[in-house]
């Protein structure tokens, strides 16, 4: 496996590499990113990971500086699960200058759910993913299921932009007791762990009551937002919308693919999910 900092290293390794499959990461990998990793094996000849913490996706009040650097585990991770190329650049190789020029998701996509409670997200997710999808020109993109709608923007400005891409969605990797793998989860203390699992309980409750006839969705999310607020935890939003464009159900789309979407911190970690049915 190769590790190259820069772009035009980067250039160089992937020459004469005729399907190029990628997998963007922050780092701190753990389980489900591995899949990924897997997964893009069977996609093509040569899997590029990349590895870069982005500026751009974090408020000014979120984790950037004290997200986890781990770049030396992470590359014998990457290895081990069979990636090629890691690509790990430093902030001035990806931005040079001031990034002027930003992708900024539709309203009603980039600015609801995780939109709406970390603005600018999107924004930040866009521009850097079209960036890399520039530096690597891959044939195909593999995203975990686990951040739902950021793979939504990304599919949808796949097909906007008319970018030569085939964006692979992978299932969410999940711990024994069902929470959902991610580089966050380092962040929970003693007893926070064992309840973390909660917000995936949550979620399902919201299932069942939808597949059991419930009709009133505000209610049932306004019931699943209380009930996690009373173990402690601090939602922000636990709901059932449409799989096709993340748009609320309406009662006569009961056999629509759905998809049930929570967020909420607990403690000092905010954390995500999501179930489809």
């Amino acid at each position: 496996m190769m590790l190259v900092r820069t772009l035009a290293d980067l250039r160089q390794a992937i020459s004469g590499n005729p399907r190029r499959v990628f997998v963007p990461t922050m780092g701190n990998l753990h389980e489900g990113h591995l899949n990924l990793v897997r997964e893009a094996r069977a996609h093509g000849d040569c899997v590029i990971a990349s590895i870069f913490v982005n500026r751009l996706q974090f408020a000014p009040h979120e984790d950037f500086d004290s997200y986890p650097r781990t770049l030396e585990r992470d590359c014998k991770q990457l290895m081990a699960a069979g990636c090629n190329i890691v690509f790990a650049p430093s902030e001035q190789e990806l931005y040079p200058e001031p990034q002027g020029y930003l992708v900024q998701a539709p309203a009603g996509l980039g600015d609801v759910l995780e939109g709406q409670f970390r603005p600018g997200f999107f924004t930040g997710v866009g521009t850097i993913v079209m960036k890399l999808f520039q530096c690597v020109q891959p044939q195909v993109a593999v995203f975990g299921k686990k951040d739902y709608q950021q793979l939504m923007v990304v599919r949808n400005m796949v097909r906007q932009f008319n970018m030569p891409i085939d964006v692979v969605g992978v299932e969410t990797e999940r711990a024994e007791d069902g929470l959902a793998l991610s580089s966050r989860n380092g962040y929970l203390r003693g007893e926070e762990r064992a309840e973390a699992v909660q917000l995936s309980l949550a979620l399902r409750r919201l299932i069942e009551a939808v597949k059991g006839g419930a009709t009133d969705l505000a209610a049932l999310e306004a019931d699943a937002l209380a009930g996690l607020a009373a173990r402690g935890w601090h939602p922000d939003y636990l709901t059932v919308r449409r799989r096709a464009d993340l748009g609320l159900p309406s009662a006569g789309e009961a056999e629509v693919p759905l998809v049930a979407l929570g967020a909420a911190r607990l403690g000092a970690t905010r954390l995500i999910d999501n179930i489809e049915f």
